[in-house]
């Protein structure tokens, strides 16, 4: 395509030359596009220079389009048309739209958030694609570079870590779904129950512990173990796995302690015969959040897929906390 030669058209004269088409007489095409009869056939003497071709001639019963004119007239409406829509205010209907979005989430938000806000994209926008991948190391600097739309994972919120939300990469948005915190898991029937009955289940005795880890953006320490670090302690890592669901069967298998969100661990115990304990120290929750690029800001499919996400997840948690508050006996509020 050569630009510079693009640049010399008034593009103007495309629109006078559809209507000619159309109405086959300067006098008509003059009324309707609300100029002069004068005006418009110097615009037509300008298209024939233009296009170097006569366009049309003038016979008894009006304007004929020459050969040229013709081919020009099957190929304008739908030029038209595009230009049309370039200069339209952006728009999204779901109901209608087969765009195209890309996630990348961490492995616990399949289970933890997906479920809620699955259903309510594709039964409003059913031919949406909706592609998924795991998030990774690399994720973050995809979503900048525009390779993805969307991601979703989860942000320590210690004002000390290098993952806190507010020092996210520049030009990157976010929207906080919901807070966590860490719990244990350990398998039924491990001898550490027997201490935690006892009220002996403290930091000294979950360090002396063995740990399976997940291996968080291809890293074996998670902020909890900088956090660790900082007060001169560790832990001792035996086992690392890529996945939760590894990690989960690993802890049941063995008598390896496992820390994790609160959120999976629910899920962990329904799959396997866990025993969930409270993290025996005092340390940040976590965000789970929605990631974007602020280049997305105003995109109307962009607003539509980040709402209803929010919305979703917002409406679940909410429902969650109502039925947990229900089921709390009168002496058990705590004022």
């Amino acid at each position: 395509m050569n630009l510079d030669n693009l640049a010399r058209i008034d593009l103007n004269l495309l629109v006078i030359l559809q209507v000619l088409l159309e109405e086959r007489s300067v006098t008509r095409a003059a009324i309707r596009l609300h100029v002069s009869q004068s005006a418009l056939s110097k615009s037509l003497n300008r298209l024939r220079d233009t296009l170097d071709d006569p366009l049309f001639i003038r016979t008894a019963h009006g304007l004929r389009p020459t050969a040229h004119a013709m081919h020009l007239g099957q190929q304008l409406p739908t030029m038209l048309q595009g230009l049309y829509q370039l200069t339209q205010p952006p728009n999204f209907e779901p109901a209608s739209s087969n765009r195209q979005f890309s996630f990348a989430m961490v492995e616990s938000a399949y289970e933890t958030l997906i479920p809620y806000f699955i259903g309510p994209l594709l039964y409003n926008a059913p031919n949406l694609r909706l592609d998924s991948y795991l998030w990774l190391e690399k994720s973050l600097p995809a979503l900048q570079q525009g390779q993805i739309d969307f991601g979703i994972t989860g942000r320590d919120l210690s004002p000390q870590s290098d993952l806190i939300i507010e020092r996210l990469p520049e030009g990157i948005a976010h929207q906080t779904l919901f807070k966590d915190h860490q719990v244990c898991l350990v398998r039924h029937g491990h001898p550490i129950l027997a201490l935690v009955n006892s009220d002996a289940w403290s930091l000294a005795v979950y360090l002396e512990m063995s740990h399976v880890q997940v291996r968080c953006e291809g890293n074996e320490w998670w902020a909890l173990d900088y956090f660790l670090a900082n007060l001169g302690h560790r832990r001792h890592l035996s086992t690392t796995v890529p996945d939760f669901y590894g990690a989960a069967s690993v802890c049941a298998h063995s008598d390896l302690i496992f820390t994790l969100p609160s959120s999976f661990a629910s899920h962990a115990q329904k799959l396997y015969p866990l025993v969930e304990l409270p993290l025996p120290l005092e340390f940040s929750p976590l965000a789970y959040v929605l990631l974007w690029h602020e280049r997305n800001n105003e995109d109307p499919g962009h607003k539509w897929i980040r709402e209803t996400i929010c919305k979703s997840v917002a409406q679940a948690f909410n429902q969650a906390d109502a039925n947990d508050s229900a089921h709390i006996k009168p002496n058990e509020l705590i004022i």
